[in-house]
């Protein structure tokens, strides 16, 4: 589906027309948004737009890092959206002229269908440079960090309960369910990183030079991003302290069944060699005629028992 929007010299927004209407001189810059286009939609990047091959490709082999591309007469971002319950990212191209925005994704994107609807109450505003492609921009980019911040603040609730009863589940299922965060908070990093350093490029480039207002709002959404990746760097510390903890923990545990093995292995081993030298089958042994040879025996190997385990506890060795 592709959907255009026009925004006219007075402020006046035309939702609907064709691609030819946005030629037209009344329309001051224009909005086209390729929503899961067909195949011969999305020939049109080449023949109607006549965007460069390399930016034609990134955005019909998906999925790749968020960037920023400088053509001649235009800018190529790609951004990621993500899915806030199973943060599955999906990959939104922008090419950014200067009196024209296009927009291409492959599956429905609702930040963009908001910013869609938005702007067009937005573009009633006097401010100069809301009457300029870039709002749509940032208003998309906007849009799709804030969507980020549930995500990391889910993550980071599923820590702090997981560090909460850390001393009420087995260290192995503790350990599958450690891991299995840091893996989700890997799939966030492979987002944000890159997204921030794609505002940092724009903040410091100078197609927007000059223009105070713009760059203003491109650096509170730079901003954003910092506070994500430090709080996604935090989250990735914590997890590692927190696999380091059940390691030792774990490591404790099979220390404390070794030495109450070893203990009881011990207490055993002389009961056994006096229970296996007369337990022989040898006909000259004075202790087998003993009347109280048996009684003996049990009594001692009693005594002996006795006196190791009181030994052992002596040592600290049951704590």
């Amino acid at each position: 589906m592709i959907r255009v929007m026009g925004i006219t010299h007075d402020h006046r927004v035309d939702a609907g027309i064709s691609i030819e209407d946005i030629q037209d001189a009344k329309y001051l810059w224009s909005w086209i948004d390729f929503s899961e286009p067909t195949e011969e939609e999305s020939c049109l990047l080449d023949t109607g737009f006549h965007f460069h091959p390399l930016a034609i490709e990134d955005c019909l082999h998906v999925l790749q890092r968020p960037k920023i591309d400088y053509y001649e007469e235009y800018e190529f971002l790609v951004l990621h959206a993500l899915d806030p319950d199973t943060l599955a990212t999906a990959e939104v191209n922008l090419f950014i002229g200067p009196n024209y925005l296009v927009s291409f994704h492959h599956r429905p994107i609702s930040e963009i269908d908001a910013v869609w609807e938005g702007l067009q109450q937005r573009t009633q505003s006097r401010t100069s440079w809301t009457r300029g492609p870039f709002v749509a921009a940032y208003f998309i980019i906007d849009a799709l960090v804030d969507q980020y911040f549930p995500c990391v603040y889910a993550l980071e609730d599923e820590l702090d309960e997981l560090e909460n009863r850390g001393s009420k589940e087995s260290v192995e299922l503790l350990m599958n369910q450690v891991f299995e965060l840091r893996s989700r908070l890997l799939k966030l990093r492979r987002t944000i990183v890159p997204m921030r350093d794609m505002l940092y490029r724009i903040l410091n480039s100078q197609h927007i030079q000059g223009e105070k207002e713009p760059r203003a709002h491109f650096a509170d959404v730079y901003d954003h991003l910092l506070k994500l990746s430090e709080m996604i760097e935090s989250d990735r510390e914590m997890t590692a302290d927190l696999r380091d903890s059940y390691i030792s923990l774990n490591s404790n545990r099979m220390n404390g069944i070794m030495k109450t093995l070893t203990v009881i292995t011990t207490v055993f081993m002389p009961l056994t060699l006096i229970a296996g030298i007369y337990g022989m089958n040898f006909v000259n042994m004075p202790e087998l005629g003993w009347k109280y040879g048996y009684f003996a025996v049990l009594g001692g190997m009693l005594v002996l028992t006795v006196w190791m385990i009181l030994a052992f506890l002596k040592r600290g060795w049951f704590k």
